[in-house]
C-alpha cells in the first residue's frame, strides 16, 4: 500500500487526506502547529462561510483570471456537493439572505471535530508539531521537529497544502515559496486579497472616525460594484465592500501608484431624490445635521464627504447629492500581507498539471491556497480550496495508479520467458 504524505492541515489537506483515506490509501498529515486547521477555526468565529448558491457560471466568474483552469475542479466539486459533505458530517447547512452558505451551529469547531472522527476512523494519522524545510540530496522530504530534531521521508506520492501568507500567527507564512523557487517551480508573488487600502485621512479624522462603519454602501471601481460594509481605520479603510473590489484595486495601485474608488453612501436613493430632499433644509439649521436628517448620513459618513470634498462641500443639492452617490476616495497601498483575509499570487496554474501535479517535480502535488487563484469572501475561498483538495487527491491516486500499472509491465518484461 503507497504512503501518501500531506503537508499541511487547512481544508485543502484534510479534504484531500479524507478521499486518499476512503479509497484505501495510508495517509499521514504532517502539521507545523500544535493542532490542525487553526486558520479554518478563525475563520468560523464570526459564522463559518463554506460556500455561496449562486449560479454556478456566476459563481465561477468571482475567480476571475484563474477561472479557466481552476473550473474542471470546481466542476468536479461544486458548492452542492460541499453542502453534501457538510450536511453528512452533521452541519446542516443553510443559505442566508445574501445566498451564502453556512452551518446551523455556525461554526466551524463542531464541523471540525466530526471530521476528525472521521479521518482517525479512517486511518489517518497525524502528526503535529513538523516544519517542512524542503527536500534533502536524495529527494526525501525534510521536517524540524517541536523538539529540535530533524527528519526525513521517502513518500510514494506527497501533497502540499500549506495555504498563503496572511496569517503567519497560525502558520501560514509563505514560507515555502523560496524552497519551490529553488526546485524551479514558476510562482506569482505573493500579495494581499480581500485586503484594505491606505488612505491619507486628516488627523481629525483618524482620531475621531477611526473603528466606526460606514453601512449599507455600495463601492464602486471602474465597471465592477460591490454592496455592504467597509471600516474606516486610522490609516486607511477595509471590510467587505473593500475587500470585494480589492483585486483590481490592488492592480490599479501596483500600475498606477494610487486607485480611485467611488462610494454610494445612499444607493437606495436616486440622486434626483436625494436631492429634493436637501433642498429643503432649515433655516440655521447646520449642514452636518442637515445631512443626517434629510439624507440619512451617519457622522462617519458626512466625515467621510468633506475629506472628499477637500474643502466645503456643494452648496447646490444636486450638486451634494451627486458627491453623496459617488464619494471619490483616492486609494494607495493594500494593507501588508499579514492583514489580509487571504493571499493572491502562488503556484502558476502552468506549472501543475490536470492533475495538480507540479510538472517538474513528479510526485509532488499543490493544493489551496498555495495556487495562484483569488476570490472574494463569501464562501468562494472555502469552495476553492476544497475543490483543489479533491482534484489533488484524484489526480495523486491516478498518478500512482500509473506507476504501478508501469511497474507491473516492466516486471513482467523483465521475467524469464518460459521456454
Amino acid at each position: 500500500m503507497p504512503d501518501i504524505a500531506i503537508i499541511g492541515s487547512g481544508p485543502a489537506g484534510l479534504f484531500a487526506a479524507e478521499r486518499l483515506a476512503a479509497d484505501g490509501h495510508r495517509v499521514t498529515i504532517h502539521e507545523r502547529m500544535a493542532s490542525p486547521a487553526r486558520k479554518f477555526l478563525l475563520a468560523g468565529r464570526g459564522g463559518l462561510n463554506l460556500t455561496h448558491s449562486e449560479p454556478f457560471d456566476a459563481f465561477l466568474a468571482r475567480y476571475r483570471e484563474a477561472a479557466g483552469w481552476l473550473e474542471p475542479a470546481l466542476r468536479a466539486f461544486p458548492p452542492q456537493a460541499l453542502r453534501d459533505w457538510a450536511d453528512g458530517l452533521g452541519a446542516e447547512t443553510f443559505v442566508g439572505s445574501s445566498g451564502r452558505v453556512f452551518p446551523r451551529a455556525m461554526k466551524a469547531s463542531p464541523l471540525l471535530r466530526a471530521w476528525l472522527r472521521r479521518l482517525d476512523g479512517l486511518g489517518v494519522r497525524l502528526e503535529t508539531g513538523r516544519l517542512w524545510t524542503g527536500w534533502d540530496e536524495t529527494g526525501a522530504l525534510t521536517f524540524r521537529l517541536a523538539s529540535g530534531e530533524t527528519e526525513s521521508i521517502r513518500p510514494d506520492a506527497s501533497l502540499l497544502a500549506l495555504g498563503g501568507a496572511s496569517w503567519p500567527r497560525l502558520g501560514s507564512d509563505g514560507g515555502w515559496v523560496p524552497l519551490l523557487l529553488r526546485r524551479g517551480v514558476a510562482i506569482s508573488p505573493l500579495a494581499s486579497a480581500n485586503a484594505g487600502f491606505t488612505v491619507a485621512w486628516s488627523p481629525l479624522m483618524r482620531e475621531r472616525f477611526a473603528g466606526q462603519p460606514l453601512k449599507r454602501i455600495v463601492a464602486r471601481f471602474a465597471d465592477e460594484t460591490a454592496a455592504g460594509e467597509a471600516m474606516i481605520d486610522a490609516g486607511g479603510i477595509e471590510g467587505g465592500a473593500i475587500y470585494a473590489l480589492s483585486g483590481p484595486l490592488r492592480d490599479a495601485v501596483l500600475h498606477e501608484g494610487f486607485a480611485t474608488l467611488h462610494l454610494d453612501l445612499r444607493p437606495d436613493l436616486a440622486a434626483e431624490a436625494l436631492a429634493a430632499r436637501l433642498e429643503r433644509r432649515r433655516k440655521g439649521e447646520t449642514l452636518s445635521n442637515h445631512l443626517r436628517k434629510a439624507a440619512g448620513l451617519s457622522p462617519v459618513a458626512v466625515a467621510v464627504l468633506r475629506e472628499a470634498a477637500g474643502a466645503a462641500l456643494p452648496a447646490d443639492p444636486p450638486a451634494l447629492a451627486a458627491l453623496v452617490k459617488a464619494v471619490p476616495l483616492r486609494l494607495g497601498a493594500p494593507m501588508p500581507l499579514e492583514r489580509a483575509i487571504s493571499t493572491a499570487g502562488g503556484v502558476a496554474g502552468q506549472a501543475v498539471d490536470a492533475g495538480l501535479m507540479l510538472k517538474s517535480l513528479p510526485g509532488v502535488f499543490v493544493a489551496g491556497e498555495m495556487l495562484d487563484w483569488e476570490a472574494p469572501t463569501g464562501g468562494y475561498l472555502l469552495q476553492a480550496s476544497f475543490a483543489t483538495g479533491m482534484a489533488a487527491a484524484s489526480g495523486i491516486a491516478l498518478w500512482l495508479g500509473e506507476n504501478r500499472r508501469a511497474g507491473a509491465v516492466l516486471a513482467s518484461a523483465a521475467e524469464p520467458r518460459a521456454r
